[in-house]
Formats: structure tokens, sequence, C-alpha cells
């Protein structure tokens, strides 16, 4: 898959027209990184935008008491950087780290300036992808105010699961820290939670791997 064709299927671009989608094309540069790299820290200036080619990364902050909290693993397709190319002198919010050996095309902000110029309604219409990520971010702030750690973790396991014959399955390979950072609890807490929903028939797990055998009681 080119460059192209992994702008075509990445949310951000997805109400660019065909031409606009290759200029971007023409300036996306590939290249590897491996397992546990750190492509930047939160507080950074750096400020290119980066598309997943395949590999996974971790998105994650650090809290004011020190405990990491991950904010979403990001897979082929998607993306992640965009508001500091558009934002000039923008720090990142976040820090990102590779799970595995990782592609991903980078667009500089330098070349994404140049692109926007001889495209002016480009931004518009990017500026309506990073909205609705704004959105959805919104809503997990909410759910972290309002919802017990179970109903988080319930939450976070319909939202990563993908169908497969009768059942969902999370692909992710997730330890119970890895579950707790995301959802801003224990590791103890977790596994208490894991264990109740296994004793219970709901989920199963095997490698790290948890798949889904029935639907998701809300709330003890």
């Amino acid at each position: 898959m080119g460059a192209m064709e992994r702008i075509n299927n990445t949310p951000l671009f997805e109400c660019l027209d065909e031409e606009e989608r290759e200029a971007l094309a023409q300036v996306a540069i590939l290249k590897t990184f491996p397992k546990n790299t750190i492509l930047f820290s939160e507080g950074d200036r750096t400020d290119s935008i980066y598309i997943v080619h395949s590999g996974k990364v971790k998105v994650n902050i650090i809290d004011q008491n020190g405990k990491e909290i991950i904010l979403s693993l990001l897979g082929p397709g998607e993306y992640f950087g965009e508001m500091a190319a558009l934002v000039e002198g923008e720090s990142r919010s976040a820090s990102v780290m590779t799970r595995e050996t990782t592609k991903l095309f980078v667009i500089s902000r330098n070349d994404f300036k140049e692109v926007l110029s001889s495209h002016p309604d480009m931004v518009f219409n990017l500026l309506k992808g990073s909205l609705e990520r704004l959105r959805v971010a919104n809503k997990n702030i909410e759910s972290l105010a309002l919802m017990d750690v179970y109903g988080r973790i319930a939450r976070l396991f319909m939202q990563l699961a993908k169908s497969t014959a009768d059942k969902f399955v999370i692909g992710e390979k997730l330890t119970h820290q890895d579950i707790a950072n995301m959802v801003g609890s224990s590791r103890e807490m977790v596994s208490r939670v894991l264990k109740e929903l296994t004793v219970g028939g709901y989920i199963s797990s095997s490698k790290k791997v948890i798949t889904i055998n029935k639907k998701l009681p809300y709330s003890w």
C-alpha cells in the first residue's frame, strides 16, 4: 500500500478531494521505527503529521503523580500530530511510543504548509477531522468522570473489540497494567474486574488476547 492509498483510507483526509490527497501523498515520507521508540514526548515542539502504515503506537501522558495514562492505541490508517502541524508553535500535548516495529508516513510542517499554500481550502476540511477527534476525546473524559472502573473497562473493551463470527475479539495484546493506564485505575482493581468477568463467562483470554463471549453488563 502506497502513500496515496493510505491517505485515501485515513479519516483525517476523507473530506479532501483527490487532487488534495495526491498533493499530500507526494510529500509523505515512509519511515520505519523499532519497537519502544519514543517518537516525541509531551511538551516537545516537533511539528510533523504521522500516519500509521503498519504496526501500532501508544499515545500517553504522565499525570502529576507520575502515573502513566494511555490515551489511545493507534494502528494502520490512524494518525497523530495534526494539531502541531496546523497551529504554529504548538507543543505536543502527549507522548507517542511504538509498541512494535512500526512504519509511518511522515509529513513535515514545511511540506504541509507548501501544500496548503496551493490548496487553501484544505485547512477547513482538515479542521473537521480534528474537531471530530476532539469530540471523541471529550466523551472519553466524560466517561472517566461519570463511570465506575467496571463501566470504563466495559466501554474500553467494546471500543477495541472487532467482530468475528458470533463473538468479539480484542486483537491488541493488553496487560492488566495497560488496561489500568487506559481507564485511570489501579492494576489490582483491573485484575479483580477481569477475574469476575472471566468467572461470569463474559470474557475469556489466551496469551493476552481477550474474547468477549456475551454482552457485558453495564455495572455490578
